[in-house]
């Protein structure tokens, strides 16, 4: 079978990225299929993840970002130019290597993946939360910009969402949803994290969505009552990097800021318990991965990730959105109680194993062949 995935880019260590290039391998090592994955704005960029050998990627190196270099007319006019090249390089590309399925998870270029597909289904892959993705904007441009992708979203064969409470909005705007957790990279070694070390780990991005403003204050309130803990975040860049940065410092409290790392499964290892405070998680692949480690999580209840990973009071905590005193007493709780972060953490590994490739795939695969085979 050829799978065509076409994405913005594949240049920084993020969920996305990871999830396109683990599924892109899986495809071909596992099931033999030929590959392709198309970006626009990779540039000079290496790929953040490394690619199975039979997997082929393709910039088009329309690199649209700098079109924001111009102002007015100009811009508009470059913009046009730049939407063209893409277009003509997306279709000779589709008419060259004649895929059975497209698959877009960006939904930006499904326009033009529309106009040059004929009659390959193409397969929209959410990873962003539909109520928070692109439909609640408030200007002008924002709200017709908004309309032209939901006009298109309507016409995908099929949209994934990753969660049973996001299929619901997704089915709002097109009736064809199916629901296909992320594949999770977990931990690839028999060694765990003994849930000993006086440490708590964060692995998110500088952004609002990742609300690490919650997670500082929830962090004061745990501190005032073990200043022997600390807190470790890997954090990546995003919106509020600067000024997060500048506030970290500022607190100081047994916070540990680190730059992201291609090790972060020994991070875990090196950690007692997992905290995620989003404001939606459209899945939320720390959550496995840690918990693949041997480590409970505590996480807010937000829309929709966490109720998915978690069982409150299992393999670790679910905590009312936004309540930041609830959150910080099951912190304590759990690093009072050695007992009960180690058995949470030994259940956390046995539960991450629902997200693994051998039990995600084969889910793939099966909605490949219904899709090719449909008359």
């Amino acid at each position: 079978m050829k799978i065509l995935y076409v994405t913005d880019a594949l240049a920084i260590w993020a969920g996305t990225e990871r999830i396109i290039v683990d599924k892109a391998n899986y495809l071909a090592e596992q099931y033999g299929y030929s590959v392709h994955i198309v970006t626009a704005n990779q540039g000079e960029h290496p790929v953040a993840y490394p690619l199975h050998p039979s997997v082929i990627h393709q910039d088009f190196g329309i690199r649209f970002h700098l079109q924001y270099q111009y102002g007015g007319i100009k811009r508009f006019i470059k913009s046009r130019q730049m939407n063209r090249l893409y277009e003509e390089r997306l279709g000779a590309y589709i008419q060259s290597f004649q895929p059975d399925l497209i698959i877009s998870v960006f939904e930006n270029y499904n326009r033009y993946i529309f106009k040059k597909k004929g009659n390959i289904p193409l397969i929209y892959e959410s990873h962003m939360s539909c109520q928070v993705k692109q439909f609640s904007s408030n200007s002008i441009i924002e709200h017709v910009r908004d309309y032209i992708y939901k006009r298109w979203l309507k016409k995908a064969d099929l949209i994934i969402a990753l969660t049973d409470g996001d299929a619901v909005e997704w089915e709002k705007i097109n009736s064809h949803v199916c629901v296909i957790p992320d594949m999770v990279s977990l931990n690839p070694t028999p060694t765990y994290s003994d849930c000993e070390a006086k440490s708590v780990i964060f692995v998110g991005r500088f952004s609002k969505q990742k609300d690490m403003r919650s997670l500082l204050k929830i962090w004061e309130l745990v501190y005032q009552r073990h200043p022997d803990w600390q807190l470790h975040m890997y954090a990546g860049y995003g919106d509020e990097d600067k000024k997060l940065k500048s506030h970290i410092a500022e607190i100081g409290k047994g916070i540990v800021l680190h730059e992201p790392t291609s090790d972060i499964f020994n991070k875990y290892k090196e950690s007692s318990m997992l905290l995620l405070t989003s404001i939606f998680e459209p899945f939320g692949l720390v959550m496995p991965e840690a918990m693949s480690c041997g480590l409970p999580v505590v996480a807010f209840d937000c829309p929709y990730g966490p109720s998915l990973i978690i069982e409150d009071g299992k393999d670790g905590f679910l905590i009312k959105n936004r309540d930041i005193h609830a959150f910080a007493d099951k912190v304590c709780q759990l690093i009072e109680d050695v007992s009960l972060r180690k058995a949470m953490g030994q259940r956390a590994i046995v539960s991450s194993y629902r997200f693994s490739a051998d039990k995600i795939m084969p889910m793939w695969k099966k909605l490949f062949e219904e899709l090719v085979s449909l008359p």
